[in-house]
């Protein structure tokens, strides 16, 4: 039987999102970061780093710490403010947070970088690509992303909820295991604990439905955009693309490390349907329709079907007007389908890079690329 606790499931994850809320990481002052909190967690990542993971955090704060620059009231609901001031707020705030993270990532030997996305770098394919290609060297190198929306440029409103569901994004965008929202909440109640004494809390859900979202509370007042609906979105969307996705109460020291380690630490696991992987190469392959194909050599064919990428140098023709990040199909040279991907390079780049080595890209386009035109990871494979 599989163990669904959020100990055994974190233990098992090699790549785990951490999301932290607003409330966590503000001090006493409204302009001041949470140090304590933010070193106790930096040591937390690096145990995990220690232990052969890699994690990213997105974080919540920008607004909450830029409010007193604006003359933003403490208790004002992040919803009344205008977008303006929370945009300049944020661009305030920014630079108190990543240095809070600075800090704390140095006093454990560790480097931090600071990333900021819009929906466009989400949703966009290329710009997808790009932006997961910079997490993963970052990564690489051991060092850790911190990541929040970039509310200057975003348009039309701060979107996102508390960054839960583009802690989830990130997630999706990286091939995560499991992701885990460090709020100031236990988890998933059937009603709101603070006005009912009897709600029953909520370890494990393995089939999220509707009847969970009605069980949400609202946020907390004066920081907070998110509250419990948007978590619940979240877990939604986590779940249905094979992440798990964890809540619970993240404000004492060193929560994440007792979540990993300790059975009885308190916090909702939303079990993913299945493997993160699989799920992306599920949509990959059945939701995408191709730009375009390229033909390869029986070389090539076999390195796909034990598992490697496409690279430029097994490739015989190249077919269509597809751009970086489009879905292409891979075929035979007789022209059976092999398999589905997203590609690295434009259509006009891949005919110029076609039966060439890798080592010889840069040579070629003028630029340093991917070595490879479909990485393994972007690719579903044909029985």
């Amino acid at each position: 039987m599989i163990d669904l606790s959020t100990s055994k499931v974190l233990q098992n994850s090699k790549l785990i999102v951490i999301k932290v809320g607003s409330v966590l990481v503000r001090g006493d002052a409204l302009d001041q970061v949470n140090q304590t909190w933010m070193d106790a967690l930096a040591q937390d990542v690096c145990a995990l780093k220690d232990a052969g993971k890699k994690v990213v955090i997105v974080s919540s704060g920008g607004v909450a710490l830029g409010r007193k620059a604006l003359g933003i009231a403490a208790d004002m609901p992040p919803a009344d403010i205008p977008l303006a001031k929370k945009q300049a707020s944020s661009a305030v705030g920014q630079y108190h947070l990543f240095n809070g993270y600075h800090h704390a990532f140095a006093k454990v030997g560790m480097h931090a970088a600071q990333v900021l996305l819009t929906m466009s770098e989400t949703e966009n394919r290329r710009m997808n690509l790009n932006a997961r290609e910079a997490l993963y060297t970052l990564l690489d190198n051991e060092i850790v992303p911190i990541i929040n929306e970039n509310d200057v440029v975003s348009t039309g409103e701060i979107r996102f909820g508390d960054n839960d569901r583009l802690s989830v994004r990130v997630a999706q965008m990286v091939l995560a295991d499991a992701v885990v929202l460090l709020s100031t909440t236990d988890g998933l109640y059937t009603d709101n604990p603070d006005t009912n004494p009897e709600a029953v809390f909520i370890p494990v859900i393995e089939n999220l439905g509707d009847e969970h979202v009605s069980m949400a509370g609202d946020a907390v007042p004066g920081l907070s955009t998110g509250g419990m609906k948007s978590k619940i979105e979240a877990a939604f969307s986590a779940t249905k693309t094979g992440i798990h996705l964890v809540i619970s109460n993240g404000k004492e020291n060193h929560a994440l490390q007792k979540l990993v380690s300790v059975y009885d630490k308190k916090s909702s696991l939303f079990v993913a349907h299945e493997n993160s992987a699989n799920a992306r190469k599920m949509w990959i392959g059945a939701h995408m329709s191709p730009k375009g194909f390229v033909a390869i050599d029986d070389g090539a064919a076999s390195a796909l079907q034990k598992g490697k990428s496409l690279l430029p140098i097994g490739v015989r023709e190249v077919s269509g007007d597809f751009r970086r990040g489009d879905v292409i199909e891979i075929r035979s040279l007789n022209g059976k389908k092999l398999a589905m991907g997203l590609s690295a390079y434009n259509a006009n780049d891949a005919r110029q890079i076609a039966g060439e080595q890798s080592s010889d890209i840069h040579r070629i386009l003028g630029y340093i690329g991917r070595d490879e035109l479909v990485h393994r990871n972007d690719m579903v494979v044909g029985d």
